[in-house]
């Protein structure tokens, strides 16, 4: 039987011994991990770390030879992460089917952690995990393809140049996002544009939803019959601190001229999953069934959820006060803070006043959303 999505999808339980084992052999992956840890004398005697840590994983990895069971190895360790480095809480989970497969279209504001945070809440729920979109872009480094497959994410090739390619590749991936969710193979993690929002606002790229229309049968379907076909379901993720919020400010400071550094991407998904985010809210919303769903009432529709959902932190309005907005000071004090406005604003000490400008900018955004929300009603 051909495998159409071989390229693409996550790998499947037939192929994990194999992958774990490559993984295991690869000096930059154990060595990540290492780093990851803090290890302090790996620098004197790298090789004997090095030896005992790929020793450590072999025993924690053995016996596993299925997705599920290496996804179960790894949540108590993301767990551990989530508790270090955030309070988290969620919402409307509770109107989703456990049986059901939906299409999660999020904003996007962490590399890994946004699609780990609902993870962790679909596994709490009794939810099936999601398979996860990742950009080719991002998988620079064999075992960082590896990792991400096993832990069930597939690939959204970006690197391709020439427009055939583009072209075949979109048609690829809408047909495999297609058929999980047709045939009930579980949910479906996408961002609702491509890379994260740098800067705090959360809009849809239509061409995201174009790319899903792609699966449709030209004789027989509208674009619109397919989107309503997907189980398309908004979700919405806050962060009261973006652990990336500096790195973020200094590029949109330095605008379309900004080259990020070799591997760059890496760093920032190290920083997201170890750095301190605060409070943590995911917002589960209502599915957008429908028989007929055009891309421009998707993308409504989606943004709507986007801003009504998101939950403002006292930081969130802080910005806007730096910045010299105007705000609701009833709503500023009701909101959560689990830092101080002094600590937050420090946070940017070392800027200079241009990137400075762009990170409190990237805080005030959802405030702004939500005050432009209201001016429309």
């Amino acid at each position: 039987m051909t495998d159409f999505y071989n390229d693409i999808r996550p790998y499947r339980d037939h192929e994990v011994s194999a992958v774990v084992d490559t993984l295991l052999s690869d000096n930059e992956f154990i060595d990540t991990l290492i780093a990851l840890r803090g290890n302090r004398i790996a620098k004197w005697v790298p090789g004997l770390v090095r030896l005992f840590a790929r020793q450590t994983m072999k025993s924690q990895l053995a016996g596993v030879s299925t997705i599920d069971g290496f996804q179960a190895l790894v949540k108590p360790r993301l767990d551990r992460v989530v508790e270090a480095t955030s309070y988290f809480s969620y919402s409307g989970i509770e109107q989703l089917d456990t049986e059901a497969s939906y299409l999660f279209i999020s904003n996007h504001r962490d590399i890994v952690m946004d699609s780990a945070y609902a993870n962790s809440v679909l596994v709490v729920e009794g939810h099936r995990t999601a398979q996860i979109a990742i950009g080719d872009n991002l998988l620079q480094k064999p075992w960082v393809s590896h990792l991400m497959r096993i832990n069930k994410s597939f690939i959204v090739k970006r690197s391709l140049s020439g427009p055939k390619q583009q072209l075949a590749a979109s048609k690829q991936l809408a047909n495999f996002m297609r058929e999980a969710i047709v045939e009930n193979q579980g949910p479906l993690w996408i961002a609702q544009r491509e890379g994260r929002a740098k800067d705090g606002n959360d809009r849809t790229e239509a061409a995201v939803l174009k790319m899903l229309t792609l699966s449709r049968d030209k004789a027989t379907e509208s674009p619109d019959e397919v989107l309503g076909k997907l189980n398309i379901v908004p979700l919405t993720i806050s962060y009261e601190i973006d652990p990336c919020d500096v790195m973020k400010a200094r590029e949109l400071a330095h605008g379309a001229g900004y080259e990020k550094a070799p591997f760059e991407d890496l760093e920032s998904i190290a920083q997201g999953i170890q750095g301190q985010k605060g409070h943590v809210h995911i917002h589960f919303g209502i599915p957008l069934n429908q028989a007929s769903l055009s891309v421009p009432d998707a993308v409504s529709l989606i943004d709507h959820a986007m801003v009504t959902n998101y939950r403002l932190f006292k930081t969130n309005f802080w910005a806007c006060e730096a910045l010299g907005y105007a705000i609701d000071e009833s709503e500023r004090d009701a909101a959560e803070a689990s830092i101080t406005q002094s600590a937050f604003l420090a946070r940017f000490d070392d800027l200079s006043e241009a990137e400075r400008q762009q990170a409190l900018e990237m805080y005030a955004r959802p405030v702004l959303n939500v005050m432009a929300s209201k001016d429309k009603v």
